[in-house]
């Protein structure tokens, strides 16, 4: 009790807990990146088997091994070298190995500690604005999911059911005392986000005979109405809108990204629900002020 009524009344402290957290958690979303994607392959691919009555390769005893979050440990997938805990310290390993593995001096990727970086920055932001209080824990794992969602829809155009469904769920748990809004307008909320873009879905195939975005957008638009309710559904995806337009453009420059390379949409979503979560409230306040309502 004596630590807590401390934190509330240092946001300085406040803050740089959330901090440490957020590189500590960072390191751990790394691993779910690179690995959720993988197990899932891997389970659809044993599926197709049984499905289909398919004898087993020889290959594939090597994908029938442990292969999980845990399960192996982490190694520098070049030379197998087992990274030892004081090898795994965010960031600060990343700077004393000088971004190189210690046992083949592969290069190590920099999105790691950019992942870090980026989990702690929004952690700390988190703190700052919702202070040491149980929305701010709530609001902490939000964060945390959409990082992991959006970095992992950028490389692979896939947002996890094992993300997104308890994300909503869990939305729903903490909005039940009224955490960010009413259990009724996260209920709606829920609702709205899942069927207003599966509607947009359905008219754009209808038009075109194309499929315009993956289901997992429709989850986790449905997820962000849980936590922040129906009224905030038209901001958040406004905001993707806006955010989508300027970051596609900044990668067709900057990148000479392919136009054709379908953009994932699931990253602006986060970006837009993550703001809209922490600040919605302000935003829409300015713009009806702003339009003389």
């Amino acid at each position: 009790m004596e630590l807590i009524s401390y934190l509330q009344g240092n946001p300085v402290a406040e803050m740089g807990l959330a901090g440490i957290l957020g590189l500590l958690v960072g390191s751990f979303l790394n691993v779910v990146i690179l690995r959720l994607p993988v197990m899932m392959e891997r389970q659809w691919r044993a599926q197709c088997r049984e499905v289909l009555e398919l004898p087993e390769k020889p290959g594939d005893k090597e994908h029938n091994r442990p292969f999980n979050l845990l399960t192996p440990a982490s190694h520098c997938p070049q030379c197998r070298h087992r990274i030892a805990a004081l090898e795994n310290i965010p960031i600060v390993s990343y700077l004393v190995l000088r971004g190189k593995c210690k046992g083949c001096g592969t290069a190590i990727p920099l999105r790691y500690p950019v992942t870090e970086a980026l989990t702690a920055l929004l952690s700390i932001a988190v703190a700052w604005r919702l202070g040491f209080t149980w929305e701010c824990l709530a609001a902490l794992v939000f964060t945390w999911s959409l990082i992991a969602l959006s970095i992992i829809d950028f490389d692979r155009q896939l947002l996890p059911d094992s993300i997104t469904l308890p994300l909503l769920w869990l939305g729903l748990l903490v909005n039940l005392y009224g955490g960010f809004t009413s259990l009724d307008d996260a209920v709606i909320g829920a609702a709205v986000g899942y069927l207003s873009l599966w509607s947009i879905y359905q008219l754009f195939r209808l038009l075109t005979g194309k499929e315009g975005m993956g289901f997992g957008d429709f989850k986790l638009l449905a997820a962000l109405g849980a936590w922040i309710g129906w009224q905030y559904i038209l901001l958040i995806v406004l905001l993707s809108s806006v955010v989508g337009a300027v970051i596609g453009i900044i990668l067709i420059v900057a990148r000479g990204r392919d136009k054709s390379i379908p953009i994932p949409f699931g990253p602006y979503l986060a970006i837009a629900g993550w703001i809209a979560l922490l600040w919605g409230q302000e935003i829409t306040a300015t713009y009806l002020t702003w339009m003389g309502i």
